[in-house]
């Protein structure tokens, strides 16, 4: 029996194992690919539902912002239509403080002062 070797035959050799080779190696690509993309769609989820909070949160303190800015729009214009009404409680408030301070009995703190 005779074997003969050519360099055609041993070049289609050499490129048959190169094929099972890369063959093997991207199946095991592939099996590594599948798991990342397992782990990853776990995390895309939980990422989904953390946003999905984040944005019903975010759409709460949004209405809350709106109210706040609607009613010191609303005591800011009271208060510009009625300067003199805030004035005139000031001065009572003023006024009523003096008369607190003048009725109260002298605590020994203020007798050192003297």
């Amino acid at each position: 029996m005779t074997v003969t070797i050519t360099w055609e035959g041993a070049l289609l050799t050499v490129i048959a194992v190169l094929a099972a080779v890369l063959l093997i190696y991207l199946i095991a690509l592939v099996r590594k690919a599948l798991k990342t993309l397992d782990k990853t769609c776990a995390v895309l989820d939980d990422a989904k539902v953390v946003s999905g909070v984040a944005a019903s949160q975010a759409q709460k303190v949004d209405k809350l912002v709106d109210g706040a800015y609607e009613s010191v729009g609303t005591v800011v214009d009271a208060i510009k239509g009625n300067q003199s009404v805030v004035a005139a409680a000031t001065h009572i408030v003023n006024a009523v403080t003096s008369f607190a301070g003048l009725v109260r009995k002298p605590t020994n703190k203020d007798k050192e002062h003297k």
